[in-house]
């Protein structure tokens, strides 16, 4: 009897392990942390909790440019995972990584998950597709620049709040008042190059880049030192001057002083807003991205920052099913709506975008539609659809380093942005080399 009871529990544990190895394990390395790590979470978990023959595991692997270098890395170890995010400035270089990639729309089809690349926003779904329209990765979290104002600092300065500051030259005369009343940071800025020279130049409809900003061919050369540009970069650099614009960093590192209500004005994407509504203890509002007036065709459109997830080749089939079966959980419309009005991150499906406004979401939060109405408000040009030029990280270091020289007053707009251009060209014709 005892024997039998002995052989019924090991058959019992058996059985339960077979059943835990039965879960397919799904890697995703990531770049979120803080309120977004915790919303991304919360997906993972609501996925998991949905089926049993899969289990996807979160990986946070530093900021995007250390979460792309840790997979290319660990691609050539053999040791890659399933999905990766990439910041849209990786396109190209994934675009170009033959071998090391599986399309989504393969992964898709080979999975049979429930897939419509037509119920995907427009702008967001051209800027991951091939010319032929076949989706090559998904997009997750994707946003647009949009202007955050802190109204009490306006009131305080004796401004009204509900100023217009639709144009830079209105901002620059609100910039005026806020500085001769003392305020310390009357503007910031995230993400410098991002928001003011690429978001800048397709805003006003500027060719960032040749061949269509890089759509049309490798052979492509920077021209992001137009005039309009220049006079752009050359009045940011005259209110840093004057202390009416406040560098704190290239990446998000102003998000904590706006956050803190130490500064008026704010350039950052439009998925601020998880952080800003959790944390600021003010009066804050969303605005559209300003553009200069009697600059031809401006206002144009915006484009998308943020990433999407590439799925990497060199797995099992059932792996790819579950990676299917994830991207097929992630597009749904309730996941879509809640990620969107969580975070500020546009709704990546056209449904989603109905849901919330069906929800009424917007009307209970104005400004919410902005980044959508920015993206979507006119049909892009070949100057405005998007950027996709290869080495684009080590390229948007150099624009940094430029801008940072305009600055702290060491350099002209001009000189700055002759040089950005010079330094960026010569990555280009290697990339384009190395790709031909």
């Amino acid at each position: 009897m005892k024997i039998k009871t002995l052989l019924a529990a090991a058959a019992s544990t058996l059985a339960l392990s077979n059943g835990a190895w039965a879960q397919t394990e799904i890697q995703w390395w990531h770049a979120f942390t803080g309120r977004l790590g915790e919303l991304l979470a919360e997906q993972i978990e609501t996925f998991n909790a949905s089926q049993s023959d899969y289990v996807v595991v979160g990986n946070h692997k530093g900021n995007y440019s250390e979460t792309l270098n840790a997979g290319i890395a660990a691609f050539r170890a053999g040791e890659q995972p399933q999905i990766l995010m990439v910041f849209e400035v990786g396109t190209a270089t994934m675009m170009a990584a033959e071998g090391a990639i599986k399309p989504v729309y393969e992964v898709m089809a080979e999975g049979g998950a429930p897939f419509d690349p037509d119920g995907y926003l427009g702008p967001v779904k051209g800027y991951y597709t091939t010319t032929d329209g076949q989706m090559l990765s998904l997009p997750y979290n994707s946003s647009t620049p949009v202007l955050w104002v802190n109204r009490d600092a306006l009131s305080g300065a004796g401004l009204d709040p509900d100023m217009d500051l639709s144009t830079w030259q209105k901002v620059g005369e609100a910039l005026d008042a806020l500085k001769e009343s003392g305020h310390e940071c009357p503007l910031t800025t995230a993400w410098q190059s991002w928001i003011h020279l690429e978001n800048f130049s397709t805003w006003h409809n500027q060719p960032f880049a040749s061949q269509e900003n890089g759509y049309a061919g490798l052979d492509t050369e920077l021209t992001l030192n137009g005039p309009v540009q220049v006079q752009h970069i050359q009045q940011m650099g005259d209110w840093a001057k004057d202390g009416k614009f406040i560098y704190n960093g290239r990446r998000n590192e102003g998000g904590a002083n706006f956050r803190a209500g130490e500064c008026a004005l704010f350039t950052e994407s439009s998925a601020g807003y998880a952080g800003i509504k959790a944390e600021a203890e003010f009066d804050f509002e969303i605005r559209p991205l300003p553009y200069w007036e009697g600059v031809e065709g401006a206002p144009q459109n915006t484009i998308i920052g943020g990433s999407s997830l590439w799925v990497l080749a060199g797995h099992d089939p059932e792996e790819y099913e579950g990676v299917a079966e994830f991207l097929s959980f992630l597009s749904t419309s309730d996941i879509q709506a809640k990620w969107h009005q969580d975070t500020g991150y546009l709704p990546i499906t056209l449904a989603a975008a109905e849901q919330t406004k069906d929800e009424g979401f917007y009307d209970a939060n104005p400004g919410t539609d902005i980044a959508i109405l920015q993206m979507t408000g006119a049909e892009p040009t070949p100057n405005s659809k998007g950027l996709r030029l290869g080495s684009f990280d080590q390229i948007r270091g150099i624009i940094d380093e430029e801008l940072e020289a305009v600055w702290a007053g060491d350099k002209d707009a001009q000189a700055a942005l002759d040089s950005a251009v010079e330094r960026g060209n010569q990555l280009l014709r290697r990339f384009e080399q190395a790709n031909q």
